[in-house]
């Protein structure tokens, strides 16, 4: 049971994105595309399980005064690889991320949840909420980057959606785009959940 909470926890009632407002600065920025919000979303989710398995395997011996800088260096160790990985397998995604790549290092979200939940728990409930968490990420930067595609460029994946005679609207894949559709999507979801508890 506590399983299936964590797991209804990081994807929907404490979505970063959604609920807890976390990671804001690359969710606005890299979501101009599908392609770019699933790429950085699974690169976070590949930090996040991994800096929390190793969080909570080593948590009894890091000293609370330097705890902190103990997560950032692991955390550091895990975006470092994503990058050499990216880098040479997927250089096109990587160009595209570019800077949002290394500030994985300091995404509160990583931060929080090390210090939040793997710090305190097992290895394997540490690992199921950064799976959890980074689906949670993922999903609403796809969702966030597949709107703004789609309305912006007409694609979706790369792939056209729409009749050709649709213009797209430029304001989508600009920096005010990406506050507006967070905006309509963040009231969309908080009116949902006042719909259930009126329930």
């Amino acid at each position: 049971m506590k399983v299936l909470k964590i797991i209804k926890n990081g994807i929907l009632s404490e979505n970063p994105v959604f609920r807890l407002l976390l990671g804001l600065c690359p969710t606005l920025a890299v979501t101009t595309s599908a392609n770019n919000a699933i790429g950085m979303g699974l690169a976070t989710t590949f930090v996040l399980v991994m800096s929390n398995v190793i969080v909570s395997m080593i948590k009894g011996f890091i000293p609370a005064k330097v705890r902190i800088p103990a997560f950032i260096v692991v955390i550091a160790t895990f975006v470092t690889i994503v990058q050499f990985v990216m880098a040479g397998f997927l250089p096109e995604l990587n160009k595209s991320l570019g800077l949002f790549i290394p500030l994985i290092v300091v995404n509160c979200i990583i931060m929080g949840r090390a210090e939040a939940f793997a710090s305190k728990n097992n290895t394997f409930l540490a690992a199921v909420d950064g799976i959890a968490m980074g689906i949670g990420f993922t999903l609403a930067l796809t969702l966030i980057g597949g709107v703004r595609e789609i309305l912006g460029s007409n694609t979706f994946f790369g792939y056209l959606v729409l009749p050709q005679s649709y213009k797209p609207m430029l304001f989508f894949i600009l920096s005010p785009g990406g506050f507006f559709t967070m905006g309509v999507l963040l009231a969309f979801f908080n009116w949902i959940s006042s719909r259930k508890k009126e329930a």
